[in-house]
């Protein structure tokens, strides 16, 4: 379950990252192509991801 859970976090993290770097290339440069939406979308969801693990590291102590 926990599994799960965690894959659906990553999904729904790579499609916020993908939408929102889609819209800002769109709406200031005029165009935005899929290498660039992906590459950075899949860089911000690593980021967090493990600004994540970390966080739970953290926590552990």
């Amino acid at each position: 379950m926990i599994v799960l859970r965690e894959l659906f976090i990553l999904v729904l993290i790579f499609a916020a990252f993908s939408s929102a770097v889609a819209a800002y290339l769109f709406a200031f440069h005029g165009t935005s192509s899929a290498k660039e939406v992906l590459s950075t979308a899949f860089a911000g969801t690593v980021g967090v991801y493990i600004g994540r693990f970390i966080e739970r590291r953290m926590i552990r102590g």
